[in-house]
């Protein structure tokens, strides 16, 4: 009885660290924005993070909403082998000045489809990288997304921030603070960086590498718990009846 009762002491120190190990993987697994800081006024360079999530299935189509309440004078797309990138433009309730005179409209979609044999494979990602600015006078810009993958499925990540909720289906948002804010790495420059598909994340990914570390941690732990359970067991066996 007593090893039986170790035992399960020891399975269930596993099992936990089993679950913590595979919650970040599981909660980052979504279309995301990064950087996902700015300085309002200023010009960035972003990068669509788009991972496929199915098993049987591959992504096809990328579409992000570039919001026109608070319009972007410029969007510029860096090409993405294997994908053809389109814009579609709306037109301006308000027109707002720019260097260059009065915009009317502007870029309100961006859509990536993919070509032949370059469709995002499962368990692997890819990512768009895409020019803005001027950012507007906004604390934040969501970015509403839609994910199609191969089998017609769509996956809509649409839904806003709300304080005290984890949304399910979130979209990406880009965090903009003002100019005499130098707070948290914004990121003022447009220059292009290499775009790459593979199975980990480039950049972005230290909180879930620490999160991957301390859940190996404690699987490591729960695993040496069983083992010197046992051999205390071993060394001290129960007394006969």
């Amino acid at each position: 009885m007593r090893l039986a009762h170790v035992a399960r002491i020891g399975i269930a120190l596993a099992a936990a660290a089993t679950a913590a190990l595979a919650f970040p993987a599981a909660a980052s697994a979504h279309v995301t924005v990064n950087p996902n800081t700015a300085v309002q006024g200023g010009y960035t360079k972003v990068t669509f993070r788009v991972p496929t999530e199915r098993d049987d299935a591959s992504t096809t189509k990328v579409e992000i909403a570039i919001p026109t309440d608070k319009p972007i004078a410029s969007v510029s797309l860096k090409p993405v082998q294997g994908w053809t990138a389109a814009t579609e433009t709306s037109k301006l309730t308000t027109p707002i000045k720019t260097g260059d005179g009065e915009l009317t409209e502007a870029v309100s979609k961006i859509t990536w489809t993919a070509d032949g044999d370059a469709a995002i494979k499962p368990h692997q990602f890819q990512e768009f990288d895409v020019s803005l600015g001027p950012l507007p006078q906004t604390d934040q810009i969501v970015f509403k997304a839609l994910q199609t993958y191969s089998s017609g499925e769509v996956v809509r990540w649409i839904d806003e921030p709300a304080a005290g909720a984890e949304a399910e289906h979130p979209a990406p948002v880009l965090k903009l603070s003002k100019k005499t804010d130098t707070a948290a790495g914004a990121t003022t420059s447009a220059a292009p960086i290499a775009t790459a598909t593979g199975s980990a994340p480039s950049s972005s990914s230290s909180s879930d590498g620490t999160a991957i570390g301390l859940g190996i941690a404690g699987l490591v732990l729960g695993l040496a718990g069983l083992v010197m359970g046992i051999l205390a067991y071993r060394r001290h066996p129960a007394p006969s009846a």
